[in-house]
């Protein structure tokens, strides 16, 4: 970012994210992140969104890529993903940053505007890419219009929609509409995701997410795992992992009322395959989650957990 660019958008997210974790701003697609403390390599699980870091750093890893945003470089996810990620930060000098959330209506208008821009990357599920000087400068754009109620009610939506635009025009725009547009193969990917992401306390078995993906069952695995790194079942457990873990903190479930919730029979078998995950059993992980965010209420929990 531009020093000037970046010296203003610091010292505006410095004062609207005041608590560590997510902080919800004056628009439902767009919430303001902040870190004071380096938080160590865990799982997290992010929804389709346009990260966007001005100070401090992330790292995501997904199988055996890396993925930096900081303020040089923001991250784009088209399809909700597990990963895990690492932040530096200090009290000092703490990680700032925006995430905006995609919403499928506004992209597919703007991707149907884009009809003539060249689009010769593959679709891609997640992206980390440069951010340059009109991005840098919309970013400071939407905090501006955030920082005042009528501002954020009359300019933000349209902050939002530049925001995005400049996404998809940007460095590996095309690898971004590629994948938002739900085309071919990914796209069918993209719905199955949407699928279990809706329906994730249902039973759901890969041969019918096949089915309605319109694949034969070896081709959906495939085709799953190039887009996620992962399985459909390690993916749906994963995601079922993460939505126990988030109970046991906000909802001060047990392990054993959280394991029920989220579909496991066998209490041993929930233990075991959340500390592989979270490297930590459940009864500790949810003492230490709460520890670090124990002035926060309850019910802000669940935003400040995904930040870490």
């Amino acid at each position: 970012m531009p020093q000037t660019v970046q010296q203003r958008t610091c010292a505006l997210l410095s004062q609207l994210a005041r608590q560590e974790g997510y902080t919800e701003s004056l628009l439902d697609s767009v919430r303001f992140m902040r870190a004071d403390r380096q938080w160590a390599r865990t799982p997290v699980l992010y929804e389709p969104s346009i990260i966007i870091i001005c100070q401090g750093s992330k790292r995501a890893f997904l199988a055996d890529k890396m993925y930096r945003y900081d303020a040089q470089h923001y991250l784009v996810l088209s399809v909700p993903l597990p990963f895990s990620a690492e932040t530096e930060a200090t009290s000092e000098e703490p990680l700032l940053g925006i995430a905006v959330r995609l919403d499928a209506t506004m992209v597919a208008r703007l991707v149907a505007q884009l009809v003539n821009v060249e689009t010769a990357l593959p679709p891609a599920g997640i992206i980390s890419t440069p951010v340059n000087e009109t991005l840098a400068e919309s970013t400071l754009r939407l905090l501006e219009a955030l920082s005042d109620p009528l501002e954020a009610k009359v300019l933000g939506p349209a902050r939002v929609e530049e925001i995005c635009f400049r996404v998809l025009m940007g460095e590996q725009g095309g690898a971004v509409r590629a994948a938002l547009t739900y085309q071919g193969h990914f796209g069918r990917i993209a719905r199955a995701l949407q699928r279990i992401h809706a329906d994730w306390r249902l039973p759901l078995d890969v041969p019918h997410l096949a089915n309605e993906a319109g694949m034969s069952v070896p081709r959906f695995h495939l085709h799953f795992k190039t887009v996620t790194q992962t399985s459909p079942i390690q993916y749906l457990k994963s995601l079922r992992l993460h939505q126990a873990r988030l109970m046991m903190i906000r909802d001060n479930l047990t392990a054993a009322g959280a394991a029920a919730r989220v579909g496991y029979e066998s209490d041993s078998q929930f233990n075991r395959e959340f500390k592989r995950m979270f490297g930590r059993s459940p009864a500790e992980e949810a003492r230490v989650m709460k520890r670090a965010f124990e002035l926060l209420p309850p019910e802000q929990l669940s935003g400040q957990l995904q930040a870490h």
